[in-house]
């Protein structure tokens, strides 16, 4: 699970710059410049996405062939994976919770894309899922 999307970064007829995701169409933001749009487009991104698995939708496949690559700010990228393992798992909160240790509670949280959980516990969640996660460094954009 790679949380990378390109961006078309176009300059705004009103001033700054506006940037869209052709495969998260919800995520739409602009900057006053080149730096601050690339910023806001990472925000912007990770909370399309958290607000795409709210719905229950699946987080969709990044397709475009041009743009500016934009990652989700890492705390989102992990949660975003912990929620899809889970999805992908086909077992209830309950079933989470057991595996871990935890309450049902503790589950629901780890699973609510809005709510910060530790890293520890993304990564027990995971562990739990039958999944590790791996951390990638590249150059900004």
């Amino acid at each position: 699970m790679r949380y990378v999307y390109l961006a078309e970064i176009q300059p705004d007829p009103d001033g700054g710059y506006l940037v869209t995701f052709a495969d998260v169409p919800e995520a739409i933001t602009h900057g006053g410049d080149r730096n601050e749009a690339i910023a806001s487009a990472q925000e912007a991104l990770g909370l399309a996405l958290r607000g795409i698995v709210q719905d229950g939708r699946a987080i969709p496949l990044p397709s475009a062939k041009t743009g500016v690559a934009i990652a989700v700010d890492p705390e989102d990228a992990i949660k975003l994976a912990v929620i899809e393992a889970f999805r992908q798992a086909g077992i209830s909160k309950r079933e989470l919770a057991r595996r871990m240790g935890k309450t049902e509670n503790e589950a629901r949280r780890i699973l609510d894309p809005d709510h910060n959980s530790k890293i520890g516990a993304l990564q027990e969640a995971m562990q739990a899922l039958g999944k590790t996660i791996v951390v990638s460094v590249q150059e900004a954009a």
